[in-house]
């Protein structure tokens, strides 16, 4: 039997996938919310769809089924066979928990190639370990009776640092180092397609390459923390938040920088205390252009 792995060492540049639907780029919010379980907020996802194909940045839990309701709401592209390319930015456990889920999941629902995994230093090692923890199931599908297509459990993963990581037909994807307290390499991206420039900046502190590479972008999609919220957490806690992640005073300014057509809020650390109306109060104390406080399978 072939080993259960199937890993790329760059990554570049690739062929085109394969285009189905014909429709501007959208920006669709799977999931908002943080490692703190909220059923109304999936955990981080956010799919760039172009010309009927999706990529997803981050595969946070409830990934693939947040993205089925979206391919039921009417974009099919998100249905779970087509999910064939995923952008990490970092390996934080609410970031990548959904990950075995597109894997494999894609590969039961027919998806006919190796998924591309690319992310920062440590992804090939996740997409190995993940491979073989899912050894007996691939063995069964494999050998067993079930109808299956002969790549689809396969990942092509890549480790990146920053630059150009990825280009088809549809879109340049670069990726943007940031700060994320304790990571060596954390990673926003920035999608170019031929209508639209997104941003998307993981999860991090306020970093000025993200406005460097959105300059007027179309959207910034930025996480951030509500201060009232904030001020309710422990000093230790403070202390963590403040190094790892944007407050919405930090954000409001960032954006005066980047002067996004439309910046997205995800990731909302609100802790129960704050509210989205809240988040948007803040940042519109400091920042007078649109902003948008996201939901899960919101469109933009």
């Amino acid at each position: 039997m072939a080993p259960l792995l199937w890993m790329g060492s760059l990554l570049a540049a690739a062929a085109p996938l394969p285009a189905q639907d014909s429709a501007a780029t959208q920006v669709v919010t799977l999931g908002t919310g943080t490692p703190n379980p909220d059923p109304e907020r999936s955990g981080p996802a956010t799919a760039v769809v172009v010309h009927g194909v999706a990529y997803l940045v981050d595969a946070g839990p409830g990934v693939v089924r947040r993205a089925a309701q979206a391919a039921r709401n009417g974009i099919p592209a998100l249905a779970a066979a087509r999910l064939n390319i995923v952008f990490l930015t970092h390996l934080h456990s609410d970031h990548t928990a959904g990950l075995p889920d597109v894997i494999h999941t894609g590969w039961v629902a027919n998806r006919e190639r190796p998924l591309r995994l690319i992310g920062p230093p440590g992804t090939a090692a996740m997409a190995e370990h993940l491979t073989e923890a899912y050894r007996a199931d691939i063995d069964n599908r494999l050998h067993g009776l079930q109808p299956h297509t002969a790549l689809g459990w396969k990942v092509e993963a890549t480790d990146v640092r920053g630059g150009e990581v990825y280009r088809d037909s549809n879109v340049t994807v670069t990726a943007i180092p940031v700060h994320h307290d304790g990571w060596e390499v954390a990673l926003g991206y920035r999608f170019q397609t031929r209508d639209r420039i997104i941003v998307i900046s993981g999860d991090t502190g306020p970093v000025d390459a993200l406005a460097a590479a959105c300059n007027g972008c179309d959207v910034l999609v930025h996480e951030v923390y509500a201060v009232k919220g904030f001020l309710s957490r422990t000093p230790e806690w403070q202390r963590y938040h403040r190094d790892a992640h944007t407050s919405t005073t930090e954000l409001a300014a960032l954006a005066v920088k980047a002067r996004p057509k439309l910046l997205l809020l995800t990731h909302l650390l609100l802790w129960g205390v704050a509210t989205a109306d809240d988040l948007l109060a803040e940042i519109r104390a400091g920042y007078a252009g649109p902003v948008v406080a996201a939901k899960d399978l919101g469109v933009y």
